[in-house]
């Protein structure tokens, strides 16, 4: 159904209805400075970010449009999931968009870039590698999402949620065994 490739390579996406992430997975954006290149007046930041998906981002301007999600520590980013709706937005929809990440907007390197095909729901987009020498996620104090392109031609884009998800912290500092029993937890640490 969907396929994605590494570094600049261009894999291409069409979306799911339901937003369904694997339960080690939590959401790192919501303590985030968020911020965009440009906007309509009403359709900012805050659509992007209110769980609902009738509301979205619409830019104001020429391309590339950018979305940035700057952090306040270095953070481990392994999911970016955003919804996209090429039956309601037609030619506001992106069709090609890339995934940058740094330390600031001075030094920001593209992780990847994916073309989405007449997308309508929830596009899910790994940040981490496929290859077994890289890290299963990116660390990284800011992530840039940039539309390169919309479908038939379009000016400005729509995004009507963007997530980007992490590994969930083990609960016991310095440990690399997840236990989940009481039994091992008590045994867990040494005195």
């Amino acid at each position: 159904m969907a396929t994605e490739s590494e570094g600049r390579d261009v894999g291409r996406l069409t979306g799911n209805q339901y937003l369904v992430v694997d339960g080690d997975l939590r959401e790192m954006t919501k303590k985030a400075a968020w911020s965009v290149s440009s906007c309509k007046p009403g359709n900012g930041v805050l659509p992007l970010r209110d769980d609902n998906l009738e509301t979205y981002w619409q830019s104001d301007g020429a391309q590339p449009h950018l979305v940035n999600i700057q952090f306040q520590k270095k953070v481990k980013l392994q999911l970016l999931v955003l919804y996209v709706d090429f039956k309601l937005d037609e030619s506001y929809t992106p069709s090609k968009i890339s995934i940058r990440a740094g330390d600031g907007f001075h030094n920001l390197k593209e992780v990847k870039t994916v073309k989405l095909v007449k997308p309508v729901g929830w596009v899910y987009i790994s940040l981490s590698g496929t290859d077994p020498g890289f890290e299963a996620f990116i660390h990284t104090f800011m992530l840039q999402l940039a539309v390169l392109s919309n479908h038939l031609n379009g000016r400005d884009t729509h995004i009507r949620q963007i997530k980007a998800y992490g590994p969930r912290p083990n609960p016991i500092p310095n440990q690399p065994f997840h236990f989940t029993s009481t039994e091992f937890l008590t045994y867990a640490a040494l005195r």
